[in-house]
């Protein structure tokens, strides 16, 4: 029955990387990816109304309906008039929501460019619904950029101070509770804030009748999770954000050999089923274990590091240069020193 279930476990994932594996070439860092992204976006039909964009930096994922369509992130800057074009190609109903599920460049880049290619849910008929103060609202009819507040307040900045990114590519619809809901497009979708994972800003967006997960960076099939320290985020809460992913997504069967299940959209890499969800969630929660005894017994950050503690998997998701392994040992110890 084991042997039974590991062949049914490989055979499953054998079928989903032919399928997808031309999407798992996008493994450098950020910067890289943005560059990249310039000059190669890929589009994967996932379900008949839902799609991922990938290759311009962060995966895009794309729900289209007669509502209109909404994304889950923008990609990069450089990205942003390819991946309105793909778009395009897919679809003649307008963009009416960005959902940022985090505040980094790759995905929130393109945020302007993509906005204003839409149009707010204002926008409907011949003329614009709410005059001055709705135009205000939605940068000029844009499509609405909705994310948590943290992602707000990262790409905007204090008083005095000079924001990271422009004004028009900031969300104009933030909220400040674990979950925001839409129904559009007859389907309910459902953002979770999962605080003090990748950062302190993260979002899972559910599409519930599509059956789609999307993870933003808490799940890179490209590297080990980037645990940003200085943005809020946790080794601990980047376990708890996984084990959401997972409970939220339904793994197929009884009919193991058929498509089906939920799929989820990872920030980076090929399209994911419950099982590889799983299977990275494992690995981190191993190596979490092995940094935290070996604080117990008194080693220090170098010792840690020296003692190569996520080696077996550095092959499959070590990076160099970029988030490397070391980066990634060293914020679960620091995670884990400052929860003590």
């Amino acid at each position: 029955m084991t042997a039974l279930l590991s062949f049914q476990k490989i055979f499953r994932r054998a079928g989903l990387f032919v399928g997808v594996c031309i999407l798992t070439l996008t493994v450098s860092l950020p910067l890289a990816r943005a560059q990249q992204a310039a000059s190669s976006v890929e589009v994967l039909q996932v379900r008949p109304n839902f799609y991922m964009i990938a290759g311009a930096g962060g995966n895009i994922a794309v729900q289209i309906g007669s509502d209109g369509v909404v994304l889950v992130d923008a990609g990069s800057e450089q990205a942003a008039s390819k991946v309105v074009a793909a778009i395009k190609r897919i679809t003649d109903q307008p963009i009416r929501y960005i959902i940022d599920s985090n505040a980094d460049a790759d995905h929130v880049g393109g945020n302007a460019t993509v906005a204003k290619a839409g149009q707010s849910i204002f926008n409907v008929g011949t003329e614009p619904l709410g005059g001055q103060a709705a135009s205000d609202m939605t940068n000029g009819f844009a499509a609405t950029i909705l994310s948590t507040d943290k992602v707000l307040m990262r790409m905007s900045a204090p008083t005095g101070k000079v924001a990271e990114f422009p004004r028009n590519s900031w969300p104009d619809e933030a909220f400040d509770r674990n979950r925001k809901y839409l129904y559009f497009n007859h389907e309910g979708i459902d953002i979770r804030h999962q605080p003090a994972a990748h950062t302190d800003g993260d979002s899972i967006v559910f599409f519930r009748a599509s059956d789609v997960v999307v993870a933003g960076d808490i799940l890179d099939e490209t590297r080990f999770p980037v645990i940003d320290i200085a943005k809020g985020g946790s080794i601990q809460g980047e376990i708890d954000a996984l084990n959401r992913v997972i409970e939220l997504a339904i793994p197929p069967g009884p009919f193991s050999f058929a498509e089906g299940g939920t799929y989820i959209i990872p920030g980076h890499g090929r399209l994911c089923e419950q099982i590889d969800v799983v299977d990275y969630r494992d690995m981190v929660v191993i190596i979490r274990d092995i940094i935290k005894d070996m604080i117990d017994s008194g080693k220090t950050l170098e010792q840690v590091k020296a003692a190569r503690p996520a080696l077996g998997w550095e092959k499959r998701y070590g990076s160099t240069p970029g988030w490397t392994t070391d980066n990634f040992v060293e914020a679960v110890y620091k995670s884990l020193k400052a929860a003590k």
